[in-house]
């Protein structure tokens, strides 16, 4: 399916330089590319040879290895993007990317933003004050918990960075006696990986649901809710399969988040692509628990069931295009799988080291949407490394993420493990075989996922065959 938009305003972008590294840089050139678009990547010392840079038309270096000496230094970025010629700046996911400072500095350099506006990037950076908004908004939100007047009757406890997000300074707290040293952890991680130590208390949802909505929000008051994912299965608060539609929701549910994530979106001046995630308790029950103001690391199975490209959306929303009044209608369904150089087996630790082999089959060509739903299966591959590169330790180990989209759940569901099954992958001990023994666990292909999956059965997914 193809969507179109309406240009009211003519700022054409020519140049895009994405501030970001590994497969988010590399799927946004290819989209870029497909627009005619010139493209721009940035790289530390340790990534001057990274698939994101062979992928780029033009490359600039960041001095240094470390996240802080590079990839978030805006001001390096911005001055890369104006050597480079560049006129619009993609900020990926992680990183600057939901950094409202970054973003006017953006503006303020003359370059296109190619994200939400910076002051609703800013309401929702904190995400205290913005479950604030949602409640003044009327958005379902669970209560805060005052870590200094917990009791036992609170218990469990979850407690999250404010400024953060990917399960960085988060812990779970079930003993009031712990309760001190982890709002300690958390505070310390969140202030290393956000430079913001601040950490609130709610309460943890035993065996809940992570559902979210994809929202898109053009300049000309169209606010478009682009279906629901389920991101339930997770390691360290960091998700590993999701898939789209959320399998097991009522038409009045569904109903219930898509009003809920527009009205979160409107509630701020949204613009651009961004996600409303919330937690779904045993009964059912939605609460709010945030908003990331940028594309999600699982965007693909969005594209996959809708039938768009959500850069492309992006792009044409900071050249100022009018979205069409409704979305197109979802077909099919889709799942992705996280492939990580990680040991799942050894606390899930990250692995180095250069792969001797990295290919999966049956995948699609290299294309930022595989298609719509036909009679078979299509498999997609967003991935941040090719054979022959070197898997370093400075960043985040994901190598690719795999993506399956059929007509059905249950043909999606197989493919995708099919496709991980027969995947060459040497050099660096991977997630793979945990992928696949996921997808063919009988809880997970009944549709049923939560929060709690790996805690129950890790040690059976991980046991050697």
């Amino acid at each position: 399916m193809t969507t179109t938009t309406t240009t009211t305003t003519a700022l054409p972008i020519t140049s895009v330089l994405v501030a970001n590294r590994g497969e988010i840089a590399v799927r946004v050139f290819r989209t870029a590319r497909a627009m005619g678009l010139a493209s721009v990547a940035v790289h530390s010392d340790p990534d001057a040879d990274a698939l994101h840079v062979r992928e780029a038309d033009t490359a600039v270096r960041l001095p240094g290895a470390a996240p802080a000496d590079t990839y978030l230094r805006g001001d390096l970025v911005i001055a890369a993007a104006l050597a480079a010629g560049a006129d619009a700046v993609h900020p990926g996911y992680g990183f600057l990317s939901e950094n409202a400072a970054f973003a006017r500095d953006v503006l303020a350099a003359g370059l296109a933003w190619i994200g939400p506006p910076p002051d609703a990037i800013e309401a929702m950076a904190s995400k205290t004050r913005a479950k604030e908004l949602m409640r003044a908004a009327g958005v379902p939100l669970l209560d805060p918990v005052d870590p200094a007047a917990a009791t036992a009757a609170d218990l469990p406890l979850l407690l999250k960075a404010a400024a953060g997000g990917g399960g960085r300074g988060m812990r779970v707290v079930r003993d009031l006696d712990a309760l001190g040293p982890a709002l300690d952890a958390a505070a310390a991680e969140a202030r290393s990986a956000f430079g913001d130590g601040e950490v609130f208390a709610e309460p943890y949802v035993e065996r809940g649901r992570h559902v979210e909505v994809q929202v898109l929000a053009d300049g000309h008051g169209t606010v478009w809710a682009l279906g629901t994912r389920d991101c339930s299965l997770q390691r360290r608060h960091q998700k590993v399969v999701e898939e789209a539609p959320a399998p097991g929701l009522s038409d009045g549910l569904r109903r219930t988040l898509h009003e809920a994530a527009v009205a979160a979106a409107r509630a701020v001046g949204y613009r651009g692509a961004g996600t409303v995630e919330f937690l779904l308790d045993a009964d059912g029950r939605p609460c709010f628990l945030e908003m990331n103001t940028r594309l999600q690391v699982e965007h693909p199975v969005t594209e996959a069931v809708h039938g768009v490209d959500l850069v492309a959306l992006q792009i044409r929303i900071a050249e100022g295009a009018a979205l069409p009044p409704e979305p197109p209608e979802p077909a099919g369904h889709a799942v992705e799988a996280r492939l990580y150089a990680e040991d799942p087996a050894q606390d899930w630790r990250p692995q180095a080291g250069t792969l001797a082999a990295f290919d999966v089959p049956a995948a699609a060509a290299p294309a930022p949407v595989p298609g719509t739903a036909g009679s078979s299966a299509a498999v997609r591959v967003d991935a941040g490394y090719a054979a022959g590169d070197r898997v370093g330790v400075h960043y985040d180990p994901m190598l690719a993420k795999v993506v399956a989209h059929a007509p059905t759940r249950s043909e999606a569901v197989r493919a995708l493990a099919r496709a991980l099954a027969g995947a060459r992958i040497h050099g660096v001990t991977t997630n793979r075989d945990l992928l696949v023994r996921t997808l063919r666990h009988p809880e997970f292909t009944a549709g049923a996922p939560d929060t709690g999956f790996y805690d129950r059965h890790l040690a059976a997914l991980t046991a050697p065959a």
